[in-house]
Protein backbone atom coordinates (compact mmCIF):
# COMPACT_ATOMS: atom_id res chain seq x y z
CA UNK A 1 0.00 0.00 0.00
CA UNK A 2 1.39 3.39 -1.00
CA UNK A 3 1.48 5.83 1.90
CA UNK A 4 3.61 8.46 0.21
CA UNK A 5 0.90 11.10 0.54
CA UNK A 6 0.47 13.29 3.63
CA UNK A 7 4.06 12.70 4.72
CA UNK A 8 5.99 15.38 6.54
CA UNK A 9 9.54 15.64 7.79
CA UNK A 10 9.89 15.49 11.57
CA UNK A 11 11.92 18.21 13.23
CA UNK A 12 13.96 18.04 16.40
CA UNK A 13 10.93 19.59 18.08
CA UNK A 14 8.80 16.63 17.00
CA UNK A 15 11.42 14.29 18.43
CA UNK A 16 11.43 16.13 21.74
CA UNK A 17 7.63 15.91 21.91
CA UNK A 18 7.78 12.20 21.08
CA UNK A 19 10.34 11.67 23.84
CA UNK A 20 8.06 13.27 26.43
CA UNK A 21 5.08 11.32 25.08
CA UNK A 22 6.64 7.87 25.26
CA UNK A 23 8.57 8.43 28.51
CA UNK A 24 5.80 7.10 30.80
CA UNK A 25 5.81 3.84 28.83
CA UNK A 26 9.43 3.39 27.69
CA UNK A 27 12.22 4.54 30.01
CA UNK A 28 15.60 5.49 28.45
CA UNK A 29 17.79 2.54 27.53
CA UNK A 30 21.39 2.19 28.79
CA UNK A 31 24.29 3.81 26.95
CA UNK A 32 27.44 1.80 27.61
CA UNK A 33 31.09 2.68 27.02
CA UNK A 34 32.74 -0.77 27.10
CA UNK A 35 36.51 -0.31 27.38
CA UNK A 36 37.30 -3.74 25.92
CA UNK A 37 35.16 -3.03 22.84
CA UNK A 38 36.77 0.37 22.43
CA UNK A 39 40.21 -1.23 22.63
CA UNK A 40 39.30 -3.70 19.89
CA UNK A 41 37.93 -0.95 17.64
CA UNK A 42 40.54 1.68 18.46
CA UNK A 43 37.97 4.33 19.35
CA UNK A 44 35.83 5.51 22.25
CA UNK A 45 32.61 3.72 21.46
CA UNK A 46 29.23 4.31 23.08
CA UNK A 47 26.76 1.46 22.68
CA UNK A 48 23.06 2.40 22.84
CA UNK A 49 21.30 -0.72 24.11
CA UNK A 50 17.96 -0.78 22.34
CA UNK A 51 18.05 -4.55 22.82
CA UNK A 52 16.87 -3.69 26.35
CA UNK A 53 13.49 -2.41 25.17
CA UNK A 54 10.40 -4.43 26.28
CA UNK A 55 10.24 -6.04 22.83
CA UNK A 56 14.03 -6.26 22.46
CA UNK A 57 14.33 -3.65 19.70
CA UNK A 58 14.24 0.10 19.02
CA UNK A 59 11.13 -0.02 16.83
CA UNK A 60 8.75 0.07 19.80
CA UNK A 61 9.50 3.77 20.30
CA UNK A 62 7.89 4.58 16.97
CA UNK A 63 4.86 2.37 17.41
CA UNK A 64 4.05 3.81 20.82
CA UNK A 65 4.42 7.39 19.57
CA UNK A 66 2.15 6.82 16.58
CA UNK A 67 -0.53 4.94 18.50
CA UNK A 68 -0.75 7.50 21.31
CA UNK A 69 -0.99 10.46 18.91
CA UNK A 70 -3.58 8.89 16.63
CA UNK A 71 -5.67 7.44 19.47
CA UNK A 72 -5.79 10.87 21.16
CA UNK A 73 -6.74 12.51 17.86
CA UNK A 74 -9.57 10.01 17.33
CA UNK A 75 -8.23 8.84 13.96
CA UNK A 76 -7.12 5.35 14.94
CA UNK A 77 -9.89 2.99 13.80
CA UNK A 78 -11.50 0.61 16.27
CA UNK A 79 -10.70 -2.14 13.76
CA UNK A 80 -7.12 -1.71 14.86
CA UNK A 81 -3.67 -1.72 13.30
CA UNK A 82 -2.09 -3.93 10.65
CA UNK A 83 1.54 -4.17 9.59
CA UNK A 84 4.10 -6.36 7.90
CA UNK A 85 7.35 -7.26 9.56
CA UNK A 86 10.17 -9.75 9.89
CA UNK A 87 9.53 -9.31 13.60
CA UNK A 88 10.69 -6.12 15.31
CA UNK A 89 8.32 -3.66 13.62
CA UNK A 90 5.54 -6.17 14.19
CA UNK A 91 6.34 -6.37 17.89
CA UNK A 92 6.29 -2.58 18.02
CA UNK A 93 2.82 -2.38 16.45
CA UNK A 94 1.52 -5.21 18.64
CA UNK A 95 2.87 -3.54 21.80
CA UNK A 96 1.45 -0.16 20.81
CA UNK A 97 -1.94 -1.56 19.83
CA UNK A 98 -2.25 -3.30 23.19
CA UNK A 99 -1.23 -0.08 24.95
CA UNK A 100 -4.07 1.93 23.37
CA UNK A 101 -6.59 -0.92 23.37
CA UNK A 102 -7.07 -1.85 19.71
CA UNK A 103 -6.47 -5.13 17.83
CA UNK A 104 -3.32 -5.80 15.80
CA UNK A 105 -2.74 -8.11 12.85
CA UNK A 106 0.85 -8.67 11.73
CA UNK A 107 1.90 -10.30 8.47
CA UNK A 108 5.32 -11.96 8.59
CA UNK A 109 7.12 -14.01 5.95
CA UNK A 110 7.03 -17.79 6.13
CA UNK A 111 10.02 -18.88 8.20
CA UNK A 112 10.10 -15.69 10.30
CA UNK A 113 12.12 -15.73 13.53
CA UNK A 114 10.02 -17.87 15.91
CA UNK A 115 11.03 -15.79 18.95
CA UNK A 116 9.61 -12.68 17.31
CA UNK A 117 6.45 -14.48 16.18
CA UNK A 118 5.79 -15.77 19.70
CA UNK A 119 6.43 -12.32 21.14
CA UNK A 120 3.90 -10.73 18.78
CA UNK A 121 1.34 -13.35 19.73
CA UNK A 122 1.99 -12.90 23.45
CA UNK A 123 1.37 -9.20 22.98
CA UNK A 124 -2.08 -10.07 21.66
CA UNK A 125 -1.52 -9.74 17.91
CA UNK A 126 -2.81 -12.14 15.32
CA UNK A 127 0.18 -13.23 13.22
CA UNK A 128 -0.31 -14.37 9.63
CA UNK A 129 2.68 -16.03 7.98
CA UNK A 130 2.67 -15.43 4.25
CA UNK A 131 5.13 -14.74 1.46
CA UNK A 132 8.73 -15.67 0.86
CA UNK A 133 10.12 -12.42 2.29
CA UNK A 134 9.23 -9.15 3.98
CA UNK A 135 8.15 -7.40 0.80
CA UNK A 136 5.66 -10.12 -0.14
CA UNK A 137 4.25 -10.01 3.39
CA UNK A 138 4.10 -6.20 3.15
CA UNK A 139 1.96 -6.30 0.01
CA UNK A 140 -0.44 -8.79 1.60
CA UNK A 141 -0.68 -6.72 4.76
CA UNK A 142 -1.59 -3.57 2.87
CA UNK A 143 -4.40 -5.31 1.01
CA UNK A 144 -5.72 -6.86 4.23
CA UNK A 145 -5.75 -3.52 6.07
CA UNK A 146 -7.64 -1.81 3.27
CA UNK A 147 -10.26 -4.57 3.12
CA UNK A 148 -10.80 -4.57 6.92
CA UNK A 149 -10.70 -0.81 7.52
CA UNK A 150 -7.58 -1.07 9.68
CA UNK A 151 -4.76 1.43 10.12
CA UNK A 152 -1.93 0.10 7.97
CA UNK A 153 1.36 1.00 9.66
CA UNK A 154 4.16 1.05 7.10
CA UNK A 155 7.59 0.19 8.49
CA UNK A 156 9.17 3.43 7.20
CA UNK A 157 6.67 5.77 5.47
CA UNK A 158 5.41 7.10 8.80
CA UNK A 159 6.59 10.44 10.20
CA UNK A 160 5.34 9.60 13.70
CA UNK A 161 7.35 6.36 13.62
CA UNK A 162 10.47 8.24 12.54
CA UNK A 163 10.01 10.86 15.28
CA UNK A 164 9.49 8.07 17.81
CA UNK A 165 12.52 5.98 16.94
CA UNK A 166 14.63 9.14 16.72
CA UNK A 167 14.29 9.44 20.50
CA UNK A 168 16.92 6.72 20.91
CA UNK A 169 19.44 8.99 19.18
CA UNK A 170 18.25 12.01 21.14
CA UNK A 171 19.07 10.15 24.36
CA UNK A 172 22.48 9.15 23.00
CA UNK A 173 23.36 12.66 21.79
CA UNK A 174 22.34 14.26 25.08
CA UNK A 175 24.72 11.86 26.83
CA UNK A 176 27.56 12.32 24.29
CA UNK A 177 27.03 15.80 22.82
CA UNK A 178 30.56 15.91 21.37
CA UNK A 179 30.35 12.65 19.41
CA UNK A 180 32.41 12.59 16.22
CA UNK A 181 30.59 9.77 14.43
CA UNK A 182 27.25 7.99 14.60
CA UNK A 183 26.78 4.65 12.82
CA UNK A 184 23.22 3.47 12.16
CA UNK A 185 21.82 0.28 10.56
CA UNK A 186 19.38 0.61 7.65
CA UNK A 187 16.56 -1.80 6.85
CA UNK A 188 13.55 0.14 5.59
CA UNK A 189 15.20 3.29 6.93
CA UNK A 190 13.09 4.68 9.79
CA UNK A 191 15.82 4.41 12.42
CA UNK A 192 18.56 5.90 10.26
CA UNK A 193 16.17 8.68 9.21
CA UNK A 194 15.55 9.53 12.85
CA UNK A 195 19.26 9.44 13.64
CA UNK A 196 19.93 11.85 10.80
CA UNK A 197 17.32 14.34 12.00
CA UNK A 198 18.71 14.35 15.54
CA UNK A 199 22.35 14.38 14.52
CA UNK A 200 22.04 17.26 12.07
CA UNK A 201 20.03 19.33 14.55
CA UNK A 202 22.28 18.82 17.57
CA UNK A 203 25.75 18.41 16.04
CA UNK A 204 25.85 19.30 12.32
CA UNK A 205 29.56 18.52 11.98
CA UNK A 206 29.16 14.93 13.24
CA UNK A 207 29.65 12.25 10.59
CA UNK A 208 26.58 10.01 10.22
CA UNK A 209 27.19 6.68 8.54
CA UNK A 210 24.49 4.24 7.52
CA UNK A 211 25.12 0.53 7.21
CA UNK A 212 23.18 -1.97 5.14
CA UNK A 213 23.50 -5.69 4.45
CA UNK A 214 25.61 -6.54 1.42
CA UNK A 215 22.96 -9.04 0.31
CA UNK A 216 20.11 -6.51 0.53
CA UNK A 217 21.57 -3.23 -0.74
CA UNK A 218 18.49 -1.46 -2.18
CA UNK A 219 18.90 1.67 -0.05
CA UNK A 220 22.68 1.72 -0.57
CA UNK A 221 22.21 1.59 -4.33
CA UNK A 222 19.48 4.23 -4.26
CA UNK A 223 21.49 6.55 -2.00
CA UNK A 224 24.33 6.67 -4.51
CA UNK A 225 22.37 6.42 -7.78
CA UNK A 226 19.91 9.17 -6.91
CA UNK A 227 16.86 7.08 -7.79
CA UNK A 228 14.76 4.51 -5.92
CA UNK A 229 16.00 1.01 -6.64
CA UNK A 230 15.04 -2.50 -5.66
CA UNK A 231 16.74 -5.88 -5.72
CA UNK A 232 15.41 -9.27 -6.80
CA UNK A 233 16.25 -10.87 -3.47
CA UNK A 234 17.17 -9.89 0.08
CA UNK A 235 20.02 -12.37 0.52
CA UNK A 236 20.91 -11.84 4.16
CA UNK A 237 20.30 -13.67 7.43
CA UNK A 238 19.97 -10.31 9.18
CA UNK A 239 16.18 -10.19 9.40
CA UNK A 240 15.91 -6.50 10.24
CA UNK A 241 17.92 -5.55 7.14
CA UNK A 242 16.25 -7.96 4.71
CA UNK A 243 14.37 -5.55 2.44
CA UNK A 244 14.29 -5.56 -1.36
CA UNK A 245 12.78 -2.10 -1.89
CA UNK A 246 13.97 1.43 -1.11
CA UNK A 247 11.07 3.68 -0.08
CA UNK A 248 11.07 7.27 -1.32
CA UNK A 249 10.14 8.91 1.99
CA UNK A 250 12.99 7.64 4.19
CA UNK A 251 15.35 7.76 1.22
CA UNK A 252 14.81 11.51 0.95
CA UNK A 253 15.60 11.94 4.65
CA UNK A 254 18.69 9.75 4.38
CA UNK A 255 20.03 11.66 1.39
CA UNK A 256 19.68 14.95 3.24
CA UNK A 257 21.21 13.85 6.51
CA UNK A 258 23.63 10.92 6.07
CA UNK A 259 27.22 11.33 4.92
CA UNK A 260 27.62 7.83 3.53
CA UNK A 261 26.32 4.27 3.60
CA UNK A 262 28.56 1.21 3.81
CA UNK A 263 27.82 -2.46 3.30
CA UNK A 264 28.62 -5.34 5.65
CA UNK A 265 28.19 -9.03 4.95
CA UNK A 266 26.55 -11.67 7.11
CA UNK A 267 29.84 -13.07 8.40
CA UNK A 268 30.91 -9.59 9.52
CA UNK A 269 27.64 -9.18 11.41
CA UNK A 270 28.08 -12.59 13.04
CA UNK A 271 31.58 -11.58 14.10
CA UNK A 272 30.12 -8.36 15.54
CA UNK A 273 27.56 -10.34 17.55
CA UNK A 274 30.43 -12.35 19.03
CA UNK A 275 32.54 -9.26 19.66
CA UNK A 276 29.68 -7.58 21.54
CA UNK A 277 29.09 -10.67 23.66
CA UNK A 278 32.76 -11.00 24.58
CA UNK A 279 33.65 -7.34 25.16
CA UNK A 280 30.41 -5.59 26.15
CA UNK A 281 28.43 -8.57 27.52
CA UNK A 282 25.54 -7.53 25.24
CA UNK A 283 23.27 -9.86 23.26
CA UNK A 284 22.50 -8.65 19.74
CA UNK A 285 20.81 -10.13 16.71
CA UNK A 286 22.72 -9.83 13.45
CA UNK A 287 20.95 -6.68 12.25
CA UNK A 288 21.32 -5.25 15.74
CA UNK A 289 25.10 -5.67 15.53
CA UNK A 290 25.45 -4.11 12.07
CA UNK A 291 26.76 -0.82 13.47
CA UNK A 292 29.57 -2.69 15.24
CA UNK A 293 30.36 -4.64 12.06
CA UNK A 294 30.69 -1.32 10.24
CA UNK A 295 32.83 0.14 13.04
CA UNK A 296 35.20 -2.81 12.69
CA UNK A 297 35.32 -2.37 8.93
CA UNK A 298 36.02 1.37 9.32
CA UNK A 299 38.28 1.12 12.38
CA UNK A 300 41.24 2.84 10.71
CA UNK A 301 39.06 5.88 9.97
CA UNK A 302 37.52 5.88 13.45
CA UNK A 303 40.78 5.69 15.39
CA UNK A 304 40.66 7.94 18.46
CA UNK A 305 37.15 9.26 17.75
CA UNK A 306 33.98 9.26 19.86
CA UNK A 307 31.51 6.94 18.15
CA UNK A 308 27.83 6.25 18.92
CA UNK A 309 26.62 2.83 17.77
CA UNK A 310 23.12 1.52 18.50
CA UNK A 311 22.40 -2.12 19.22
CA UNK A 312 19.06 -1.93 17.46
CA UNK A 313 17.80 -5.38 18.43
CA UNK A 314 18.61 -8.41 20.53
CA UNK A 315 16.01 -10.92 19.38
CA UNK A 316 18.38 -13.70 18.41
CA UNK A 317 17.44 -17.36 18.73
CA UNK A 318 19.69 -19.82 20.55
CA UNK A 319 20.70 -21.29 17.19
CA UNK A 320 21.63 -17.87 15.83
CA UNK A 321 23.71 -17.07 18.90
CA UNK A 322 25.45 -20.45 18.72
CA UNK A 323 26.34 -19.78 15.09
CA UNK A 324 27.76 -16.37 15.99
CA UNK A 325 29.76 -17.61 18.99
CA UNK A 326 31.36 -20.64 17.40
CA UNK A 327 34.92 -20.41 16.07
CA UNK A 328 35.05 -19.92 12.33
Amino acid sequence: MDQSKNLWEPTIGDVLEAHARIAPHLPPTPLLRPPALGAELGCEIFVKCENMQPVGAFKVRGGVNLAIVERAAGVLPEAGMAAASTGNHGQSVAYAARLVGVPAVIFAPVGANPLKVRSMERLGAQVILTGADFDEAREASGRFAEERGMRYVHSANEPLLVAGVATAYLEAMLAVPDADVMIVPIGAGSGASGAGIVGRALRPQMRIIGVQAEGAPAVYKSFYSGRSESTETAATRAEGLATRVAFDYPLGLLRRNLDEIVLVNDDEMLDAVKLLAETAHVVAEEAGAASIAAAWQLRDQLKGKKVIAPITGGNATAAQLAEALRDR
